[in-house]
């Protein structure tokens, strides 16, 4: 639980204003905007390091690039460290598990690079890997162990698995090299549960989420299961978005955003096992949203509706109930939630 010696700050990129929107959640899920950050782009993907030292935006407008930030051990503002190219239109960033790298991939320019991060925050201009994939690389994640990479890529139909080298960054394919999704379900955005035993990956062209049991020393994945995210009565192109996973490993939400609904599951007892608890109406266009670090509250953006919804998560049931809604800037698409200590 988080106590009054920690201060809760919430990151939304807002793409066509070219902004940073800095919020505090509070206790009882309550935000309070404190400032926006202007950034020289359309800002997109975000990705904070896992020392909550520094904040990572990328910029989806040409010059293709990075912004690297340091986060204010104070006020939690985001201060400008530097700006690096990056070698296409990056669709979305992570860090590695001990953030000396930065992970990125491109939908648009199908390949994924591997950047390095240096002891004060900055990104090298020079990747230590950029490979090709097949078209629409969306997401790129390491395993919780460090050891291993997964990239899920739309347009294959499959999920890319690498053997990662923490020290020199550099990423060898495994045998297999990928795991397959249906024909047309179109992998997106992969997240780990707690265990470490388990993946989930939405799919956005068939609206289903599947699970994946995962083996550490093989650092693979074997397809378990799969399950709809779409509403009863649902017409319409699917269009599911992102994913993410309480930090006890209980609930798991989905973002569908032709629906504008966020879809919970409860985490059954066998592995990959998903129980559909509901559909919570949410903005418009939920592109991206995010739990915070105590698993008590959801952010949900908007994308059309230029706002954010804060949900407080039941405990005991899963169920979302709507705190709080506050506009910020246009186009808001990526979440992030930390906690600071308080000085």
């Amino acid at each position: 639980m988080p106590t009054a010696q920690t201060r809760r700050l919430v990151y939304v990129s807002n793409a066509d204003s070219r902004e940073i929107s800095v919020l505090l959640l509070d206790p009882t899920g309550a935000l309070t905007p404190v400032g926006s950050v202007p950034v020289d782009g359309t800002v997109m993907p975000l990705a904070v390091s896992p020392d909550r030292r520094f904040l990572y935006a990328g910029l989806r407008s040409e010059p293709f690039s990075v912004n690297a930030f340091a986060i204010d051990p104070t006020s939690g503002r985001p201060m400008i460290l530097s700006s690096t190219p990056l070698p296409d239109n990056m669709a979305y960033l992570a860090t590695d598990r001990a953030g000396r790298f930065l992970f990125s991939a491109s939908y648009s320019g199908d390949k994924i690079a591997v950047n390095p991060i240096s002891g004060n925050g900055t990104v090298g201009a020079q990747p230590d890997e950029v490979i090709g994939t097949a078209p629409h690389a969306h997401s790129i994640v390491a395993d919780p162990s460090n050891h291993h990479v997964f990239v899920a890529v739309l347009g294959g139909d499959h999920i890319l698995q690498y053997r990662f080298d923490a020290t020199s960054g550099r990423l060898t394919p495994h045998r297999p090299a990928a795991v397959g999704t249906e024909l047309g379900a179109g992998p997106r955005h992969l997240v780990f549960h707690p265990s470490g035993r388990v993946a989930f990956a939405t799919n956005e062209l068939d609206g289903t989420i599947g699970s994946y049991l995962f083996d550490p020393p093989t650092g693979t994945l074997t397809p378990m299961s799969s399950i709809s995210v779409l509403p009863e009565g649902f017409s319409g192109s699917p269009w599911t978005s992102d994913v993410h996973v309480t930090p006890d490993g209980r609930y798991v939400y989905v973002s569908e955003r032709t629906s504008d609904t966020l879809v919970g599951f409860r985490v059954g007892a066998m592995p990959g096992a998903l129980e559909l608890l509901g559909h919570t109406p949410t903005e418009a266009q939920p592109r991206g949203f995010a739990i915070d670090p105590h698993g008590r509250f959801l952010i949900a953006a908007g994308q059309k509706s230029n706002a954010i919804t804060s949900y407080a998560i039941d405990h005991d049931t899963g169920a979302l109930t709507a705190l709080q809604r506050v506009p910020v800037g246009r186009n808001p698409n990526w979440v992030e939630i930390i906690d600071l200590p308080v000085a």
